[in-house]
């Protein structure tokens, strides 16, 4: 990987905290109005989210992001059969308008076909996953789940996401939600446990059975039903929760503040290796150094242990 082409890490140019000791006022201004003008804006024109979901065919994707939305988001073309295998990555787009109580959400959800099928590699972490990842969380929030749970015990969900964890901790992959951009005490304690679960482990389903004289979103199996929101059965509310309940709003705001200024400061200090002319950035040219660490950021060495895990 070029280092004069990777972005910076994105804990290094969050904004910080605004630290200005409070105001003493004498009387009410209004202030709290500001609340009720978002809400109605908020309603007005609704809200964007962009999903991309990366994984081998057959893990099933399209049904996950149709069960995060309860709707037909996304569906699966399947491959030809006796057809040629893909050589080539080409990422597919849908955009759809989802409306609740009110308040419309704009989803746009990419799909990666083909990502790592001609790669066989099996019960290891692959290259092609630590140099997809490690430039991908420069670049976007990543959230990795383990699909299809309802493959694996208890216990060997547990060891498994452990050894999850530890690949990730080994080749510096920084998975939302970053230690470094908790603000707060309650941040810390928050998403600490959710940390502490990632990968989530996780069951799509896009059908309701009765079951027990309720109708449940799940998925049949000789052995009875796979509850989708059950957290005895898989932890797919916990991911539903962290994407849209609790932090919908803050992976935005890391996107736009965070990724996308970096990417921007990139892109501007590239146009200084281009010839002046019309739309020439008048910045002072930035070292390699300053490209990769804009501030203080903790330099990672990339390294390749030989594991048993598969994302």
């Amino acid at each position: 990987m070029d280092p004069q082409r990777r972005s910076p890490s994105p804990c290094s140019s969050r904004p910080a905290s605004p630290r200005t000791p409070p105001c003493e006022m004498l009387g009410s201004v209004g202030i709290e109005a500001v609340l009720d003008q978002l809400k109605i804006k908020a309603m007005k024109t609704g809200f964007e989210f962009n999903i991309m979901v990366v994984g081998q065919s057959g893990l099933g994707k399209s049904t996950m992001v149709n069960t995060l939305f309860k709707s037909k988001v996304w569906k699966p073309t399947p491959p030809a059969l006796g057809g040629p295998v893909p050589q080539t990555l080409q990422l597919h787009s849908v955009t759809h308008v989802i409306e609740e109580k009110g308040l419309k959400l704009k989803l746009t959800v990419t799909d990666t076909p083909g990502f790592g099928d001609q790669i066989n590699n099996d019960k290891c972490l692959r290259p092609l996953d630590i140099e997809f990842l490690q430039r991908l969380c420069r670049t976007v929030n990543v959230v990795p789940v383990i699909a299809r749970a309802d493959s694996l015990t208890i216990e060997e969900r547990e060891a498994f996401r452990r050894r999850i964890q530890q690949n990730l901790r080994t080749h510096c992959i920084d998975v939302y939600p970053q230690k470094c951009f908790d603000e707060d005490i309650n941040d810390r304690i928050l998403n600490s446990k959710i940390r502490d679960r990632i990968p989530f482990a996780v069951v799509g389903a896009d059908r309701e059975h009765l079951v027990n004289g309720r109708c449940v979103l799940g998925r049949k199996t000789k052995w009875g039903i796979v509850e989708v929101e059950n957290m005895a059965h898989c932890e797919f509310p916990l991911l539903r929760d962290l994407l849209i309940r609790s932090h919908l709003q803050d992976l935005k705001d890391i996107t736009h503040n965070v990724h996308y200024e970096n990417y921007r400061v990139i892109r501007l200090n590239e146009s200084h290796l281009l010839p002046r002319g019309p739309g020439w950035v008048n910045l002072a040219p930035a070292s390699s150094r300053q490209l990769t660490s804009p501030g203080p950021v903790k330099v990672c060495e990339w390294t390749q242990d030989d594991s048993d895990d598969e994302f």
